[in-house]
């Protein structure tokens, strides 16, 4: 059965609509994570070298966007770099991001980055979805949410919310319920760290906080 595309995305923004009050990271309409690509998937995205494909995976994890940009800028012309975010990108914390890195969303210009910042501290995605949904279609809101994130506290966060983090699967995540309640982040990355590396560690840490 043939299904229109735009029924499909109908679909797809009902689904993050009704789950955006828990999960924290927007749905991934197909850019790649730069931290958990394997080299083919990389090698996939439009613009990338060989030689840049190289340095992102010498180079990883990256724990802010604009440290991938500084490798990506080296490799990629400049008139190329939009290409490649429209196919990979790092997710951004709304709560603690910078302008620069704001603006290297493709399509995001002054005026957008203006109404990202408008509305901080943003405690949930479901904030995000309701305030810039005002300017913007539901097809532009589903695809500027896959770009950021907002961070999950660890005592309180559902396990909907836990399992929409970029790599996290039913395993971490029972690991991250066994330890609760966290009394500080030196516990988190203590107990995380019997699990995966230094590197995991921090990559996780950054989608996570104590409130």
């Amino acid at each position: 059965m043939h299904v229109a595309r735009g029924t499909l995305m109908a679909l797809a923004i009902g689904l993050l609509t009704a789950g955006s009050a828990n999960a924290q990271v927007g749905d991934n309409l197909g850019l790649v994570n730069p931290n958990l690509a394997s080299q083919d998937e990389l090698e996939a995205v439009s613009g990338l070298s060989a030689v840049g494909v190289a340095a992102i995976i010498e180079a990883r994890p990256f724990l802010r966007m604009s440290k991938l940009h500084d490798v990506v800028s080296q490799h990629v012309a400049e008139g190329s770099v939009e290409t490649v975010y429209r196919g990979m990108w790092l997710p951004i914390d709304l709560n603690d991001v910078t302008d620069e890195e704001i603006l290297l969303i493709p399509g995001v210009g002054n005026r957008m980055r203006h109404e990202f910042e408008e509305y901080r501290p943003y405690a949930g995605l479901a904030e995000f979805h309701r305030e810039i949904g005002k300017y913007v279609d539901e097809d532009e809101l589903a695809r500027l949410e896959q770009y950021v994130y907002v961070r999950i506290d660890l005592n309180t966060a559902s396990d909907e919310a836990i399992l929409s983090l970029p790599g996290i699967g039913n395993r971490m995540l029972h690991e991250f319920d066994e330890y609760r309640p966290y009394s500080a982040m030196a516990q988190f990355r203590r107990e995380m760290g019997k699990y995966v590396d230094e590197d995991e560690v921090a990559r996780m840490e950054r989608y996570v906080e104590i409130r």
